[in-house]
């Protein structure tokens, strides 16, 4: 049995914590803590053990802590950095290579410049066996993971056909959780975003994608609105459609009011986080007009990159095949019956 420790305990550890501790093929060593607040008293009263950074044991004096996250990266075949943005370089090379362990990083670290954790970022629709050789890899941030699930079957079923893919992301502010961030009345739009190049590190340097960037005031998931050039007539809507219907974590929706409509749904159901874990194409709004198809979908922020992450995982220390590897995450997070019970509810009238 393989031992994780997941190096951080926020939106992303929590979530990946709670289902990799139902795997029976892995044991969770703990999650690590950065600082002493309230999460520190939801991961005890869901079993995990507690390890904090040398130098900050002291401020954790009123929590039962089970040791240090040194001692942690120690006892494990596999770290999930889960750290505030930027930290994951440094533990990275304060600990991880120092004590030879493999780690997975997420989406607020780089693949580039001096900083870079890995020279892969992953998405598993993609390039999903280029993990298994690897002891560091990037996961994809929840957009860039997203435009991955769009492009990667467009150009397996349309190829050289394709000219050009324009995307405006309208990214929302802040996730669910994260209360203190106020979110403005304003929207903000991000000069040179790194969407681009993330995507083409994993597509391709020659992917003709052109993105533009947007932060509007909402926590209710990102959208993206994608218009696609051919060489010459654009497929029907039916034809795109086709082209999604059997995709892991793609569902197609009709009747949703807007992301809000879907999140509220999931949450009726008891969905974990309230999230979806896919990517949902909004097929009301599709449309085929000349040579251009116009797509929009909506990004279930940072839930899709959790699933991803178990993927990841099972690539890097069981070098699984995709098509085992995503049996597998089935089990723990049900994407095909959350996708199942969306497109019911969200049908054609």
């Amino acid at each position: 049995m393989k031992k994780i420790f997941v190096n951080g305990y926020g939106t992303i550890g929590s979530r990946l914590s709670k289902f990799i501790k139902d795997d029976p093929e892995v044991e969770v060593v703990g999650v690590g803590k950065y600082s002493p607040d309230d999460k520190v008293t939801d991961a005890i009263a869901r079993g995990f053990n507690i390890f904090v950074p040398k130098n900050k044991i002291d401020g954790f004096k009123d929590y039962k802590i089970t040791g240090t996250i040194e001692e942690a990266i120690s006892k494990s075949d596999l770290v999930i950095d889960a750290s505030p943005a930027g930290l994951g370089y440094l533990n990275k090379k304060t600990l991880y290579e120092p004590m030879n362990v493999k780690a997975i990083f997420q989406g607020g670290e780089s693949v580039t410049g001096e900083k870079m954790v890995s020279d892969l970022l992953f998405n598993s629709r993609v390039n999903y066996d280029d993990a298994f050789e690897k002891r560091y890899v990037m996961q994809g941030s929840c957009n860039v993971t997203g435009l991955g699930r769009i492009l990667q079957p467009l150009k397996e079923k349309f190829g050289s056909s394709i000219l050009r893919f324009d995307a405006t992301l309208l990214r929302r502010w802040a996730d669910l959780e994260d209360t203190k961030i106020e979110v403005k009345d304003t929207v903000e739009w991000t000069p040179k975003p790194h969407h681009g190049d993330d995507v083409k590190s994993y597509m391709g340097k020659d992917t003709p994608l052109y993105i533009r960037v947007f932060k509007v005031p909402s926590r209710q998931m990102h959208v993206h609105l994608m218009d696609i050039r051919f060489k010459n007539t654009a497929p029907r809507p039916s034809e795109i459609l086709d082209v999604f219907r059997n995709e892991y974590g793609v569902a197609i929706l009709y009747n949703a009011n807007g992301t809000k409509d879907v999140r509220s749904f999931a949450e009726s159901l008891k969905f974990s986080f309230k999230d979806t874990n896919m990517i949902h194409i909004h097929a009301d709004l599709l449309e085929a007009a000349g040579d251009t198809v116009k797509l929009t979908y909506s990004d279930d922020q940072t839930g899709i990159v959790v699933p991803e992450n178990h993927l990841l995982m099972q690539a890097m220390i069981f070098k699984r095949t995709r098509d085992d590897a995503i049996k597998h995450t089935e089990e723990l997070f049900h994407v095909n019956e959350k996708k199942k019970l969306l497109e019911q509810h969200f049908c054609q009238k």
